[in-house]
């Protein structure tokens, strides 16, 4: 319910069974309810040794879109995570994203702003590390933590610099989600695309996964999450649902991910991304006469 569902689109084969990504999409001008979206689907692989094939089929065919996509420098693609604590977007983008060369990839994981990025606009850090035509740039959270985080805890405003009376400013979401709007319009209109996946986590399963960081030694380092937090989770999904209502757009889609399993969680992120690459216009570069000639001529240098 809620997730656009458009005729013609490509399915992923993965032996018998398809992964349409459509399905997760977030359909522009009808409203979604997270609440009455699955944060767990039935596993997509039966066995262990049948996803680590789909997965690794997968890898394989990003890395030869990839390298059509960094030859074509055509484009770029601008790839966003966010999710609740736990919800799996270290190991998404580990896993699917493996394959990548990683001369044509950069991630950027954005914590606590600067002090010196906290002096721009809220935009401004993320705008900087936007990735270069030909290469894909990977946010692991991003500016959009400025409508969630900071919306469940406005006080965080005050640190940004901004007047009393934006702060108080009743308008202030609708302000941000236009300004993202507008800017990923924008990247659009020059040749960036932009796909934002919402990786959707149950309350319960997060708790089992904090408990595990702690019950398992070779997890303690990555327990760094507040679980104060965790009191908050409705504001959250409050935030998350108009977040991903307002600015979810034909060209800046959103995808709503079921990330209880972290398997068929990342074949479904691997078939967004997969879906993604293969609706751009890319060709290799081709090359004149002369320059053929040449390497003609090369070649039987090579050859003697």
């Amino acid at each position: 319910m809620g997730f656009v569902d458009r005729n013609g689109q490509s399915e992923l084969a993965t032996g018998e069974m398809k992964i349409d990504s459509d399905k997760f999409r977030v359909n522009p001008g009808k409203a979604i309810k997270l609440s009455k979206l699955p944060t767990n689907i039935k596993p997509l692989c039966d066995t262990k040794e049948k996803y680590q094939s789909v997965l690794t089929q997968h890898v394989s065919d990003l890395s030869d879109l990839q390298h059509l996509h960094y030859a074509s420098n055509r484009y770029a693609l601008l790839l966003i995570f966010q999710g609740m604590d736990g919800a799996g977007k270290d190991g998404a983008i580990r896993h699917v994203m493996s394959g990548i060369n990683p001369e044509g990839c950069d991630v950027s994981s954005f914590k606590q702003p600067t002090a010196e990025e906290l002096e721009h606009d809220f935009l401004w850090r993320s705008t900087c590390r936007l990735p270069e035509r030909g290469r894909i740039g990977i946010f692991n959270r991003s500016y959009y933590e400025e409508v969630l985080i900071v919306r469940v805890h406005p006080e965080l405003l005050a640190g940004e610099g901004l007047g009393k009376e934006l702060r108080n400013d009743k308008h202030i979401w609708k302000q941000r989600y236009r300004s993202i709007v507008d800017m990923e319009h924008h990247l659009h209109g020059n040749s960036t695309r932009t796909i934002k996946i919402f990786l959707h986590l149950s309350k319960d399963e997060q708790r089992k996964r904090f408990l595990a960081r702690i019950d398992e030694p070779e997890k303690n380092w990555k327990f760094s999450a507040d679980i104060h937090e965790r009191k908050y989770w409705g504001k959250y999904m409050d935030a998350f649902e108009e977040c991903l209502n307002a600015t979810s757009t034909r060209h800046s889609p959103w995808y709503v991910v079921p990330a209880d399993d972290k398997e068929s969680a990342r074949l479904i992120v691997s078939a967004i991304v997969l879906d993604a690459l293969r609706g751009l216009k890319m060709a290799y570069p081709k090359i004149t006469a002369k320059r053929h000639a040449e390497l003609l001529a090369i070649g039987k240098l090579l050859a003697k």
